[in-house]
């Protein structure tokens, strides 16, 4: 029987599915790994040197995942289950095979497998690329989200853009930052799934026409419009151990036409590819340069690009199962804005109702704002994102009516709540006055959510307090709080194992999705046993990265000194400088003999400048330059080292978190929305050097 043609019936499809699920034994890995690399991949001789063997495993565990997630699809179909739709910019995913195997619980097994062939699973894992798909803590955060709700057998789907070139790889040159591309799909990606017969076909520009429906009056509909293909390509997030796979779903632009044939052979080879070529770099890189007007551009049209083909698709998979009844649309539907840059998909999804499936004004917007929730990262006004208007009313202009329509509606409620108020309603509108008119995308996602929250206790509250304080005082009930979190399978069970297995071996292993078990662990502190394990899986775990450090900047770290990290983003309110400034403060006390109780420490520094953040630059040129002193006095011997750790990326966190000893989070108060690096070195043992800022303020009532 066809069981993937039978959502509705009973569970003897999902028994089928299961009875017939591939074995996950060594040998049964060994067979079908084998079969890949020879009869799909076509290699004859055994190398490690290329992604071959790496990708025929993949292929191998990804028939093992493709069982589990048709399961999980059928028992979503079944039980008609409320889904959340993640809309993000970001998924910083890292590597994908380890947390596939942890999950599956088949590290030994493809171990054992490789080893049969005389070849090491660490040595497979090497060949991964960081798939470049996020930049910081935003999509990491995506990411740990993703794992999570799989591993609670929540259903929910990532949306997201497959950019074929990730933030940019970099090199330091000189001691300066230089940007390289980082083309992370130049060896294939085995893990995702293209899924052309779910392409949508997404407008932009052309203007709006008025047409008389006779089943549903009057219509407004786009013409004359630039369309371009989104084509689906999804990739499976497995649950920790318990069967099910979620999906993250990653658009990609294409055109509509290839090229145009008559150019092409009058000899106009460049303008007959030229829709493709404008088409395609819509998912070409991630965060284009805004400094242009090229460049903002693309970066509202990939925005839309999400938007509106992810809520598309959505109401594509309602209308195949329910018909174009929109009733319960809203409660079995929920649409989570990842930050500012998805805001859009207020307006998108009101022009989808009312224009697609004939809606009224009020019913499209009582779904609208049942369904629609905002997260926001980020206290700082100039990076709450606004686009001027012309720019809008050229690119999306019926999505432009829609705005101004919400906005009219809006500011109604502001004046019929605060009678007379002309400063707060300037305040509140959607429109920017101010030289030069724009939309304040962040206020859209407020008027059209249901749920705004904060990223840390400290945050929401200056968020109602300060920056929406407005729109928190009209609707209170709106804001919330959602503490950032990160998935302890990553950033502790995988990536720290013999600190994992010291913590299993202590408490049990229920902590893998029980964080609050670690608690266990006081009783333990004074047990001596437990103290040197402890310390031995620090030393095991620094000496890894300094194994790493040697190989990537020729510096032979000293295991015996605390190892002092700060890893993020390269910004003026992270501060960065600060700790460039302790660390000269510091050699000045060992020059003059003033180090009396100073504990030998290697600090060590990375993250990554925006290209056109030339301050930010500056800073790694001074870290540079500044460690380069320090390490060539051999008066530092044995008291302080310096380094910045090149190309940061998650694979690189992954060990660096578990070696560290001290957690640098000194960003100026009042400015971290919250951190997520804050929570992994806290969670591997380390002790946070910190402002009392963002989820820092809750670590320390955690921890003390």
């Amino acid at each position: 029987m066809n069981v993937l043609n039978e959502p509705e019936s009973n569970t003897g499809s999902l028994e089928f599915l299961q009875k017939s699920q591939l074995g996950m034994d060594s040998e049964s890995l060994l067979a079908d790994l084998s079969r890949y690399y020879t009869r799909m991949l076509g290699r004859r001789t055994l190398r490690t040197d290329t992604p071959f063997l790496y990708q025929a495993l993949v292929y191998a565990l990804r028939d093992r995942l493709m069982e589990r997630w048709n399961d999980t699809n059928i028992v979503l179909e079944r039980d008609k289950a409320r889904r959340a739709h993640y809309l993000s910019m970001e998924y910083l995913m890292g590597r994908l095979l380890h947390n596939a195997l942890y999950s599956l619980d088949a590290v030994g097994a493809s171990s054992d497998a490789l080893e049969a062939l005389g070849v090491e699973l660490a040595l497979v894992e090497e060949a991964e690329h960081d798939a470049g798909l996020g930049n910081g803590g935003l999509g990491r955060l995506a990411a740990c989200f993703l794992d999570s709700c799989a591993t609670l057998g929540l259903p929910m789907i990532g949306y997201g853009l497959r950019y074929q070139y990730g933030m940019f790889r970099q090199k330091i040159v000189d001691g300066f930052q230089i940007e390289e591309p980082d083309l992370w799909l130049r060896d294939g990606f085995p893990w995702e799934i293209q899924r052309l017969e779910l392409a949508r076909t997404i407008r932009f520009g052309g203007h709006t026409q008025i047409i008389q429906d006779p089943d549903r009056g009057e219509r407004h509909m786009l013409v004359d419009t630039r369309d371009v293909l989104a084509v689906p390509y999804d990739v499976p997030v497995p649950g920790y151990r318990n069967g099910v796979v979620n999906t993250l779903r990653l658009w990609s632009a294409e055109a509509t036409d290839e090229f145009d044939l008559e150019e092409f052979n009058a000899g106009s080879y460049t303008e007959a590819v030229e829709a493709k070529t404008a088409a395609e770099n819509i998912s070409m890189v991630l965060y284009p340069n805004t400094a242009t007007e090229s460049g903002h551009e693309l970066r509202l049209k990939q925005q839309y690009f999400l938007a509106s083909a992810s809520l598309q698709d959505v109401l594509a998979d309602w209308h195949k199962r329910y018909g174009e009844d929109l009733t319960e649309f809203a409660s079995r539907n929920c649409f989570q804005l990842n930050d500012t840059h998805p805001a859009v998909a207020v307006a998108e999804l009101m022009r989808l109702l009312m224009d697609e499936h004939g809606l009224s004004w009020d019913s499209a917007w009582h779904i609208t704002r049942s369904c629609m929730a905002y997260t926001n990262h980020t206290l700082l006004p100039e990076a709450l994102e606004t686009w001027p208007v012309p720019l809008f009313e050229r690119l999306l202009p019926r999505i432009m009516e829609i705005i101004y329509e919400i906005n009219a509606r809006f500011l109604d409620e502001v004046s019929i709540h605060w009678p007379g108020d002309n400063a707060r309603m300037r305040r509140m509108s959607l429109i920017d006055e101010n030289g030069g008119r724009s939309v304040r995308m962040a206020y859209l996602a407020i008027v059209g959510s249901y749920s705004v929250n904060g990223v840390a206790a400290l945050h929401s509250r200056l968020l109602t307090e300060g920056l929406f304080r407005d729109f928190a005082e009209l609707w209170p009930e709106k804001f919330n709080n959602k503490t950032n979190g990160v998935t302890q399978r990553r950033w502790l069970a995988a990536c720290n194992a013999p600190l994992s297995r010291l913590i299993t071996d202590t408490i049990g292993d229920r902590w893998v999705t029980d964080l609050d078990l670690l608690e266990g662990l006081r009783e333990h502190v004074n047990d001596t046993d437990f103290r040197e394990r402890w310390r031995a899986a620090k030393l095991a775990n620094k000496q890894r990265l300094a194994d790493m450090v040697l190989e990537r900047t020729g510096l032979a770290l000293d295991t015996s000194m605390l190892f002092d990290v700060q890893v993020k983003r390269i910004h003026e309110y992270k501060r960065q400088l600060l700790n460039v400034l302790h660390a000269i403060h510091l050699y000045d006390r060992i020059r003059r003999g003033h180090d009396e109780g100073l504990v030998p420490r290697a600090i060590i520094i990375g993250g990554k400048a925006a290209p056109g953040y030339v301050m930010a630059k500056n800073f790694i040129k001074l870290i540079g330059n500044v460690a380069r002193v320090i390490n060539n006095d051999p008066a530092m011997r044995g008291k302080l080292q310096m380094v910045f750790y090149p190309d940061y990326n998650v694979t690189a966190m992954e060990a660096i978190c578990a070696a560290a000893d001290l957690s640098e989070q000194i960003s100026t108060a009042g400015k971290e929305a919250s951190g997520t690096g804050n929570m992994k070195f806290m969670m591997n043992g380390a002790i946070t050097i910190g402002t009392l800022d963002g989820a820092n303020v809750e670590i320390r009532e955690a921890v003390g």
